[in-house]
């Protein structure tokens, strides 16, 4: 499944407009991460690709066929974790799942749940009533009902929040696995659940995108912005320098900062991911 957006808009009946002219191609199998801070139109971008909204103009195509023409076959092969997603309290782990398997036509659900109970290590909690799962327990029903019916395209919003380092690591792994032959896109604000695993990258903010290409492809535009100094104490600070950590040392304030024009004496460092999508984000703003 591959999809293409071009000149895709959304103006909210607020008169907010969450995109603008954003266009893409997203190409199968492939594991993509959207990144970008809260409210930057991740979560409207992930609406409009599961036809949960209409934009206000531009056109999303699946395969080359406009997505208006082809909504009932995608949703066939999708699986769709939103930022927000209710459970019902009072069913148990298996009755809610097989409840969402019934909604996406899957006939002879056992065994696809039992597939994702297993896939999320949710065994022991499957007769569990959802109203007594842990918060990261939820998010893992949340991921299981996604997976229902192996699907092939597959959108992740913000699917770690609430789980424990140790479940985000096996999650992203998991992820990875799964993009092997199909179009995964995780929509998160966290770099670390996208810097290991993710072959391409898109960031978007304030509803406009500012990048995509691959990870390393992100961290060479931000070679020359980043570096260490030590910090002057009175000195005047820079609103266009960003710091992104400061560390004691026996000869003073050790600090590391992103920068269009670093200070003078910074000794410029390697950047790291989260260091070129700091860069990236405030270049951004600047230029607005």
């Amino acid at each position: 499944m591959n999809l293409t957006i071009n000149h895709l808009n959304m103006t909210y009946p607020t008169g907010k407009q969450a995109l603008r002219d954003v266009t893409l191609c997203m190409e199968n199998p492939s594991l993509i991460g959207l990144l970008g801070p809260n409210g930057a139109g991740k979560s409207t971008l992930m609406k409009l690709l599961v036809a949960a909204l209409l934009p206000t103009s531009g056109e999303i195509a699946v395969d080359g066929t406009p997505l208006s023409k082809c909504e009932k076959q995608m949703k066939a092969g999708l699986g769709y974790l939103p930022q927000h997603f209710g459970l019902y309290d009072e069913l148990t782990v298996w009755q809610f799942l097989d409840y969402m398997a019934a909604l996406k036509g899957i006939h002879s659900s056992k065994d696809a749940i039992d597939r994702a109970i297993e896939a999320t290590d949710l065994k022991e909690k499957r007769k569990a009533r959802i109203r007594t799962l842990s918060g990261g327990q939820r998010q893992r029903v949340g991921i299981a009902q996604a997976l229902l019916g192996a699907p092939q395209f597959l959108i992740f919003d913000e699917p770690t929040v609430g789980l424990d380092p140790e479940e985000r690591i096996r999650f992203r792994n998991f992820f990875s696995e799964m993009a092997q032959d199909k179009l995964v896109v995780l929509s998160t604000h966290i770099i670390e659940d996208v810097q290991s695993i993710c072959n391409q990258l898109i960031v978007i903010d304030q509803g406009c995108i500012l990048f995509t290409g691959t990870p390393e492809a992100l961290i060479r535009q931000a070679e020359g912005h980043v570096g260490t100094f030590m910090e002057q104490p009175g000195a005047k600070e820079n609103p266009k320098l960003h710091i992104t950590s400061r560390v004691n040392t026996t000869k003073g304030i050790l600090c590391r900062g992103v920068a269009e024009n670093l200070p003078a004496a910074a000794q410029k460092v390697e950047p790291t991911l989260e260091d070129a999508y700091l860069y990236l984000i405030t270049k951004g703003g600047e230029d607005k």
